[in-house]
């Protein structure tokens, strides 16, 4: 039998970058994976391609609309979808097979198949038996669902057949106005279609702080996004290839239908664990379904170990990347750590927004004693001539201290303007260190040292 230090299974972003870090700190890894390509749900069917249909659809609605401001005349302008699937797909294409060279350059064995434990120390695939000393199950999450909905893929489709459908629909029904519900809305939104959001709650985006959730919605709306709140989807038929969705307000408890040409089921994401034999080899799981671990990212059975959507957090990317930073670390010996009150959340539509730490909501609760530093994108000359001048940052400090307990973006390039102040909170910054140090002028990073001031003496430019 093949004998290994690590077997990781699964090769998404927590997989595969858990293997790496294993092969670079000395340990002999294979990692199992039973898609024809690496990287998972995120480079696959996920994050990335998503992301590229996101880019996509905004240069069309700048073209649409800013570019004639600009002195840039675009006539007959035409969305060639087949073409922008093959960008997809390329994209992809480019992400996946950087992962197999990186594979190659560490020395990683890619073992083909689909994994089972049949015991502690024992990988099975393709009805082979593989040794480890460690076992590494980073198996991921897949999308949840309704109970009366069928998914097709084709009319009612997931995440997954949202980012391959044969056209752009007429009408598009989106079930949940969470992350991915909105980042697809909006693409089709771009693209033409007409689209609809049914929520059961009362506000979009949950855990989202209050304030910055009501802009982005409003937002959403000045985009074309139609909002239904405070609806419970009971059904959704499909007749002659269109789709009738059936809900119940919940205020009035009156019932009600929308027809669709698609409707995309974004209700959330469940740890992809089944086959993997954890009730008979005694993995403890939650009630929820995740893999129940303890600080150093261990199973209730000696030598396994679980990372990622598999276990209880945030379903992120870069959360599952660190831990299988961390775990990997651990496995060597070293004190492998993951920080979980500075991981970072975003959301890509645009404008972007992005959030770390704390939301006041949370504070209020806490009865924790805050002040809110706050400042607008409409008081940035850079966003201003990129008319990208919609939204804000909120920074929230320690009234006492003034060391930072989280920041709101909502704006241009939130994504990356989070990550300053997540740097800020991992060394305990106060926001007077980010309100005195430079940034470059004109840059959408001043809205963050301008909110940073507001947290003092007040803002410059507003």
């Amino acid at each position: 039998m093949d004998s290994y230090d690590v077997i990781v299974i699964g090769s998404g972003p927590g997989g595969y970058v858990s293997a790496i870090r294993c092969a670079q700190l000395g340990l002999k890894t294979a990692c199992v994976e039973g898609s024809d390509t690496l990287g998972g749900t995120c480079l696959n069917v996920g994050c990335i391609p998503s992301k590229a249909l996101l880019h996509a659809s905004h240069q069309l609605h700048e073209a649409q609309h800013n570019f004639a401001k600009m002195g840039l005349i675009t006539d007959n302008l035409v969305v060639d979808w087949t073409k922008m699937q093959s960008y997809k797909t390329e994209v992809i294409n480019g992400n996946t097979k950087g992962i197999e060279f990186l594979f190659k350059k560490n020395k990683i064995d890619w073992i083909k198949g689909w994994a089972s434990i049949p015991a502690a120390g024992q990988v099975k695939v393709n009805d082979k038996i593989y040794n480890a000393k460690h076992i590494i199950i980073a198996t991921g999450s897949e999308p949840s669902t309704l109970s009366g909905i069928e998914i097709d893929e084709k009319t009612v489709v997931t995440s997954t057949g949202a980012l391959a459908l044969d056209g752009i629909p007429e009408k598009m029904i989106v079930i949940g106005a969470g992350v991915i519900g909105l980042e697809l809305g909006s693409v089709y939104a771009r693209l033409g279609s007409e689209v609809e959001i049914i929520e059961f709650l009362d506000d979009i985006t949950p855990g989202m702080d209050a304030e910055v959730q009501k802009t982005f919605q409003r937002i959403l709306k000045k985009q074309g996004l139609k909002f239904t709140m405070g609806a419970a989807v009971q059904s959704v038929s499909v007749k002659k290839g269109k789709a009738s969705v059936s809900y119940v307000k919940h205020k009035k408890d009156t019932q009600h239908q929308a027809g669709a040409d698609v409707v995309l089921v974004a209700t959330g994401r469940r740890p992809f664990v089944d086959g993997l034999g954890l009730e008979a080899l005694g993995v403890s799981l939650t009630d929820r379904g995740q893999i129940q671990t303890d600080t150093h990212y261990a199973t209730t059975v000696s030598g396994i170990y679980a990372i990622g959507d598999a276990i209880t957090g945030p379903m992120l990317a870069h959360k599952a990347e660190d831990e299988g930073m961390a775990v990997a670390e651990i496995i060597a010996g070293q004190a492998g750590h993951v920080n979980y009150n500075v991981i970072p959340g975003v959301i890509y539509t645009h404008p972007e927004v992005a959030s770390v730490g704390q939301t006041e909501e949370q504070l209020k609760a806490a009865g924790r004693d805050y002040k809110v530093g706050k400042f607008s994108f409409t008081g940035n000359g850079r966003a201003k001539a990129n008319f990208a001048a919609d939204g804000f940052v909120k920074i929230l400090a320690d009234a006492a201290t003034d060391r930072i307990l989280g920041a709101h973006i909502i704006g241009p390039m939130a994504g990356d303007l989070i990550h300053e102040v997540c740097v800020a909170m991992e060394f305990g910054a106060a926001a007077e260190d980010l309100a005195r140090t430079c940034h470059a002028h004109p840059t959408y990073s001043e809205a963050v040292r301008e909110a940073a001031l507001a947290c003092g003496n007040g803002a410059i430019h507003s």
